[in-house]
């Protein structure tokens, strides 16, 4: 199939020409018409499928085929995201695709000045790309409308549920129309997708391509098991051995992010780190240099997992294991995208077997190990539980003799006799005289 199959605008075809695209992807394929005939839709796909254009083609079509309303522009289309990295790459991707119609987008999110996001807005726009903390920012001060919504896009719906917005999505929702068309796009499914999904779409049809919770085939997983405490020599001969020039490194904290680059520096290893402690302009150049191949190594958290469109980036290194197995699958997703292969590794030390275990369950598939590392290897077997066969039987239980209660030698505490035994008494004592 090809894009023009897909009752796509000239200039829309025109765009994803330009931008080197060839075929819709499978997900594309299944989304696009459904979007355009204005059904509801719950799509799951693996992340780097083009999930963002099979979304935003379709949209940009609908408003173009409209009347152009005045100025200011009103937001007609509502694209929730829960990061601010993820925010200005769909914003970036709306810019490319809309290059050649008269169609204008915003993207408000935080860790920015807030009043220059304002005045944006009060220009007009037809296409708002947000996170949910800035946007219900927005909202509370009015000074963003979103009654002639039309559209509404909540886009990686499981990491909007593991961030803990799930509040925030019920606020929103509360500020658009009832009717209007919505969108869900999830890498992975859950009970708690699901439940969201029946809150939020009407009738859906769901659409997915590949398993679900299973990394692209695109992408070779190896487990290193190592001691913790020889991890960083490892990742340091890795990139020099196999003369690496890019590599994403996934650490657990912020201080990890830091120490390691730190080390990394001191390897004579081009570096920087990512996490949410830094400011978005300090943020904006370490993406911008690690795209550049300024650095060789970006080290970050979690929050970099989901948002980062690197081209051909060719490795990504789990230094610590997620806590959530889920976020393997979007760490790894980072590398073997739109078909081009890429090599996961994870540095896994006994104390994160559990963690291991967990990920090959999630994906359903052994990942390979190697022992021969150059470091002590350790094992990431867990503890199997004793059989009931193999415990130690119970000692029998001899029946002791009880114990015959004797009488208390507490000395017997006299009451004082009432008034009515001294009457008796007394009455007594004179029968008997």
């Amino acid at each position: 199939m090809q894009f023009d199959q897909l009752d796509l605008a000239e200039p829309l075809l025109l765009a994803v020409k330009d931008k080197g695209y060839q075929q819709p992807t499978p997900i594309q394929q299944q989304v696009i018409p459904l979007i355009l005939q204005g059904k509801d839709v719950l799509a799951g796909a693996q992340t780097g499928t083009g999930k963002t254009a099979a979304f935003v083609l379709p949209l940009l079509q609908l408003l173009y085929s409209q009347a152009m309303p005045g100025r200011p522009r009103p937001i007609r289309v509502l694209i929730l995201v829960p990061t601010r990295e993820l925010a200005i790459q769909v914003y970036d991707n709306i810019k490319i695709y809309a290059e050649h119609l008269p169609l204008w987008t915003e993207t408000v999110f935080g860790g920015v000045n807030i009043n220059s996001q304002i005045k944006r807005l009060q220009r007009g726009s037809d296409l708002l790309v947000a996170t949910p903390g800035r946007l219900l920012d927005l909202l509370y001060q009015k000074q963003v409308s979103l009654q002639e919504v039309n559209h509404f896009v909540l886009d990686e719906a499981d990491r909007m549920l593991d961030m803990g917005f799930i509040r925030d999505i019920h606020k929103i929702m509360a500020y658009l129309p009832k009717s209007r068309q919505n969108l869900m796009f999830s890498a992975t499914y859950s009970r708690e997708i699901k439940l969201l999904a029946g809150e939020i779409l009407v009738n859906p049809i769901e659409a997915a391509v590949d398993q679900q919770n299973a990394a692209a085939n695109t992408v070779k997983q190896k487990i290193y098991p190592i001691k913790k405490e020889n991890k960083r020599e490892l990742i340091s001969w890795l990139i020099g051995d196999g003369q690496w020039r890019q590599v994403l490194i996934f650490v657990r904290t912020k201080h990890g992010a830091d120490r390691l680059c730190k080390q990394l520096q001191n390897d004579g290893i081009r570096c920087a780190a990512l996490h949410g402690n830094k400011s978005q302009g300090a943020r904006n150049r370490a993406l911008a240099a690690f795209k550049q191949n300024e650095i060789i190594a970006l080290v970050a958290t979690d929050i970099a997992a989901r948002g980062l469109d690197i081209i051909e980036l060719p490795h990504v290194v789990n230094y610590d294991l997620p806590q959530v197995a889920e976020d393997y699958v979007h760490r790894i997703g980072r590398t073997g995208r739109a078909g081009v292969k890429g090599e996961a590794i994870s540095l896994v030390s006994a104390e994160e077997a559990h963690l291991l275990h967990a990920i090959e369950k999630l994906i359903n598939k052994k990942i390979l190990r190697v022992e021969d590392t150059g470091f002590e290897s350790v094992s990431l077997e867990l503890a199997k539980k004793p059989s009931k066969s193999s415990t130690k039987p119970k000692k029998p239980q001899i029946n002791k003799p009880r114990k015959q209660r004797t009488k208390s030698n507490k000395p017997a505490v006299k009451r004082k006799p009432s008034s009515n035994n001294k009457r008796r008494g007394d009455k007594a004592n004179v029968n008997r005289g």
